[in-house]
């Protein structure tokens, strides 16, 4: 049975492996304070639907509590170990099953089990407090393996600590004109692709949100990280085959296992 992707948009991704659909940092918002959704429809109902929502760091545009809101009842979430004290918004979530993880967790769900490992980047609930929280990334394995990045900068023991994977959700880009430490850009997406040596790739948190007034500064930033991504991601991955998606747009990748 093919697992199906699809790309809501940001880093919010459905993956549906083995009957359970799986959802990534859902954000369902048109405006996050100083960003405005350039492109892509706001998420449909359909978005919502999940048996598993996965949280990978506490910012804003990845742990966003209305989002988190409009999730069916009785939908599993994780979430970084210290996220609830650090995001007390999500102490209100009672319609929601919530569990706090960190990197080494297994997590069984339905016919799917989840992986967690770890990610390089500021798990703080910005602008302000301690580094309460770790930043994380997941594997989902049913059918097939899929690696769902979060944010992350490349770090020496990524390919070990993800182990073997099918198919990478790799951050290539960001929501303003400048990637600070602890990102991806298209050509270190590129660099974990390689490293990774997945089957299927799709490039996620790019070409979403902008900042409001700020159009006309570096707009390539916008626009051009999942193009650039393909380009070297085919000089240096070239045996992976990489899915560049539309808002909304799903793909079925094939698996042998």
């Amino acid at each position: 049975m093919p697992v199906e992707i699809t790309w809501w948009g940001h880093a919010t991704c459905t993956v549906a492996d083995s009957g359970v659909r799986v959802l990534t940092d859902p954000l369902f918002a048109r405006r996050l304070a100083h960003l405005r959704r350039r492109r892509g429809a706001v998420p449909t109902v359909d978005a919502r639907r999940a048996d598993l929502a996965l949280v990978s760091h506490l910012h804003a545009d990845h742990l966003h509590v209305p989002s988190l809101e409009r999730l069916d009842p009785g939908t599993r979430l994780l979430v970084p170990r210290g996220a609830p004290r650090a995001v007390p918004g999500l102490r209100r979530l009672a319609h929601l099953s919530v569990t706090e993880v960190a990197a080494g967790d297994v997590i069984p769900v339905g016919d799917v089990v989840v992986r967690v490992v770890s990610a390089r980047h500021d798990g703080r609930r910005l602008p302000v407090g301690p580094h309460r929280s770790p930043a994380l990334g997941f594997v989902v394995e049913g059918q097939a393996r899929t690696y769902f990045a979060g944010d992350t900068g490349l770090f020496d023991t990524m390919a070990e600590e993800v182990g073997p994977v099918d198919v990478a959700l790799l951050p290539v880009g960001g929501w303003g004109p400048y990637l600070g430490e602890g990102h991806l850009d298209a050509g270190r997406a590129a660099e974990a692709l390689a490293r990774l040596a997945p089957r299927s790739a799709v490039p996620v948190h790019y070409g979403t949100y902008w900042p409001i007034g700020m159009d006309a500064v570096r707009p390539h930033e916008f626009h051009a990280p999942g193009e650039e991504f393909v380009r070297l991601a085919a000089e240096r991955a070239p045996g992976v085959a990489v899915h560049l998606l539309g808002h909304g747009e799903s793909v079925r990748v094939g698996v042998t296992r």
